[in-house]
C-alpha cells in the first residue's frame, strides 16, 4: 500500500523560511513524479511544484523564485524548501505522487493527475 506522510509544517514569520519533508512507502519512487499542493481556508486546491523522475521541476509562478523542491531516491523522500515565506503562503500543504511523466508543465497542474495523497501538513506564516 502506498503511503506519504509529510512532516515539517508550523509556524513561521513572513519571510522567514520552513521546509517540509515527505516520506515514501510502498513503491518504487526513483520512476514517479512527486509534488505538493496546498489548500488554503476558502480556496481550491493549488499546485505547488513537482519534480518529475529525471530531476526536472516545475513551480507555480506565485513560489518561482523562493521555494525549491528535491527528491533523495534512496530515501523515498521528497522536500520542500520554502524562503522568503508570505502569508499567502499559509495554507495545508499536501504531498502527492503520479506515474504520468510528461514535459508540459500543464500534466502535472490538475488534482486528478495524481494517485496518492498525503495527509498535509499545516503551515502557517503571520506578518
Amino acid at each position: 500500500q502506498v503511503q506519504l506522510v509529510e512532516s515539517g509544517g508550523g509556524s513561521a514569520q513572513a519571510g522567514g523560511s520552513l521546509r517540509l519533508s515527505c516520506a515514501a512507502s510502498g513503491r518504487t519512487f526513483s520512476t514517479y513524479a512527486m509534488g505538493w499542493f496546498r489548500q488554503a481556508p476558502g480556496k481550491e486546491r493549488e499546485f505547488v511544484a513537482v519534480i518529475r523522475r529525471s530531476g526536472a521541476t516545475y513551480f507555480v509562478d506565485s513560489v518561482k523564485g523562493r521555494f525549491t523542491i528535491s527528491r533523495d531516491n534512496i530515501k523515498n523522500s521528497v522536500y520542500l524548501q520554502m524562503n522568503s515565506l508570505k502569508p499567502e503562503d499559509t495554507a495545508i500543504y499536501y504531498c502527492v505522487t503520479t506515474p504520468r511523466d510528461c514535459v508540459a508543465y500543464g500534466c502535472y497542474k490538475g488534482v486528478g493527475e495524481y494517485d496518492y495523497w498525503g495527509q498535509g501538513t499545516q503551515v502557517t506564516v503571520s506578518s
